[in-house]
């Protein structure tokens, strides 16, 4: 049994924006931040690693919800 069109509709717009987002966490390269002085960053460098982790686990778990079985199916 699979997902109906919706829900695979509706993943596959959930992964794109999580993709996106993940993107724009990469590129605010919270390694140089952490070079600068505590009073000169304008976002904390440890905040945004673990929006990258987030997203990253979000991602993975949409890709198993397009990907695997859903819940409640059984094996034939």
């Amino acid at each position: 049994m699979s997902a109906s069109s919706g829900e695979n509709d509706y993943l596959h717009e959930l992964q794109v924006e999580v993709e996106i987002e993940l993107t724009v966490a990469e590129a605010s390269r919270p390694e140089e931040e952490m070079e600068l002085p505590v009073t000169e960053w304008l976002f904390d460098p440890t905040d945004v690693e673990r929006e990258e982790i987030g997203l990253r686990g979000l991602l993975d778990a949409v890709e198993v919800l397009e990907d695997g079985p859903r819940p409640g199916d059984h094996a034939a």
